[in-house]
């Protein structure tokens, strides 16, 4: 069984808690309202669009929230080690991992992707397919992000701290400087995706799709058997 209901049932939990649900919603209320703002002052504009679509809600929403979800999932369980008592129960370890992912990407592609959609059509930008072409991508960058955070979550407790470093230095800053940087950077793997939607050369990225997909199933695979590898040594040094 890949899907634990129990366990989804309390991942979901400790997402969507109090406060980590005021920091979800924030920032794509926040994209959507400039969406609106901007429509107003500037029209339709397929520039406009996808610098705000790319440079805000690709570049900053998403693993901002990918962060949350996917630390989320698994850390604050690490942390009280309450997680203990989750696997004292009779739930195979890859199955407790693939759930909580199946529940951070959700959360993630629900508080990116979509509100990346909405505001692409409020920007008016779907003449080149620039809202699906970025919603698209961002719901790729999810899956990626969220398999990425929660790996981080099972090695550190300080993995809101690692993965902070790598959205906003690794991607934000070394990537728009350091031309090598952007060949690591799911950023740039999720664009081109969106890349072959989008027409106009307005969506572009930096690494070829063929190579951008065999990095993304890798980093998500990779990352999630890891993830489940960490959890049978959390296991073993309990019982030690």
């Amino acid at each position: 069984m890949l899907y634990h209901p129990t366990v989804a049932r309390l991942t979901q939990r400790a997402i969507l808690g109090r406060r980590r649900a005021l920091i979800l919603l924030l920032l794509p209320v926040l994209l959507i309202a400039i969406a609106i703002v901007v429509r107003a002052l500037v029209g339709a504009d397929d520039e406009v669009t996808a610098d705000l679509l790319g440079g805000f809600a690709l570049a900053t929403m998403v693993p901002l929230i990918g962060v949350i979800a996917g630390t989320g999932a698994i850390g604050p369980e690490i942390d009280d080690s309450s997680i203990v008592y989750l696997l004292a129960k009779p739930v195979p370890r890859p199955t407790i991992i693939l759930t909580k992912l199946i529940v951070a990407v959700s959360v993630t592609v629900a508080f990116s992707a979509l509100p990346t959609l909405v505001a692409g059509f409020i920007l008016g930008g779907n003449g080149s397919r620039l809202a699906v072409a970025y919603a698209l991508a961002a719901a790729v960058a999810s899956v990626a992000y969220a398999a990425f955070f929660l790996m981080l979550g099972t090695i550190s407790r300080h993995a809101v701290v690692f993965g902070l470093v790598y959205a906003l230095v690794w991607e934000a800053l070394l990537g728009s400087l350091v031309d090598g940087v952007k060949t690591l950077s799911i950023q740039q793997w999720a664009l081109a995706v969106g890349e072959r939607i989008g027409q106009g050369g307005h969506v572009v990225s930096d690494v070829a799709l063929p190579v951008a997909t065999v990095l993304l199933v890798v980093v998500t695979a990779g990352a999630t058997w890891f993830a489940a590898q960490r959890l049978r040594s959390l296991t073993l040094a309990g019982e030690e």
